[in-house]
């Protein structure tokens, strides 16, 4: 009899590790696929700002500086390695393209271009969709979070090694914000 008792216990003890396990995968892969979801829109605006370069650069040819940090901010966007810099570097380019839209009010040629309002208009819908995949993102990182460090799960996630995820976080918070449209 003290054998069965023994056996269906561990077997519990089995089938809950088991189920853990599996809930701490399933919340791990949430967070990989949250990030997907941030880097397509990231990738997005990375491809957009060229064009929104090249389409101010034809009205605004005195704004050569703002022009030449927003396309070396992107460059460095797209190569940063870790999270934390990515993160920086991201609010840094969300501030520039602040300025570029900033310019519009100066030079009412370029507000009036259909090419301009179309990028414009492109770049404000990825703000936004960025600023929801981050939302999403650390969201799961928070789950995530949770679940390692909750017991009982942290004792099966520090025996398969599962490690607490980075949440994506912006130096500045208004650089997070979509910028303002202000076309007429």
């Amino acid at each position: 009899m003290l054998v069965w008792w023994v056996g269906a216990i561990v077997f519990v003890v089995l089938a809950a590790s088991a189920v853990v396990f599996n809930d701490l995968v399933a919340a791990r892969n949430q967070v990989r696929a949250a990030w997907s979801d941030i880097d397509v829109q990231l990738t997005r605006r990375h491809d957009l700002v060229p064009q929104l370069v090249a389409s101010v650069q034809g009205y605004a040819s005195y704004e050569r500086a703002t022009l030449t940090t927003l396309t070396e901010l992107r460059a460095r966007a797209v190569s940063a390695a870790s999270l934390a810099d990515k993160a920086q570097i991201e609010g840094e380019l969300a501030q520039q393209i602040d300025r570029i839209f900033a310019l519009q009010e100066r030079y009412p040629d370029l507000k009036a271009s259909d090419n301009f309002r179309d990028l414009h208009n492109k770049l404000v819908d990825t703000e936004n969709q960025i600023q929801f995949a981050r939302r999403y993102y650390n969201g799961a990182v928070n789950l995530l979070n949770n679940r390692i460090q909750r017991f009982p799960d942290l004792l099966i996630a520090n025996t398969f090694g599962f490690k607490l995820a980075e949440f994506f976080d912006l130096p500045d918070p208004a650089a997070g914000r979509a910028p303002a449209v202000a076309l007429q």
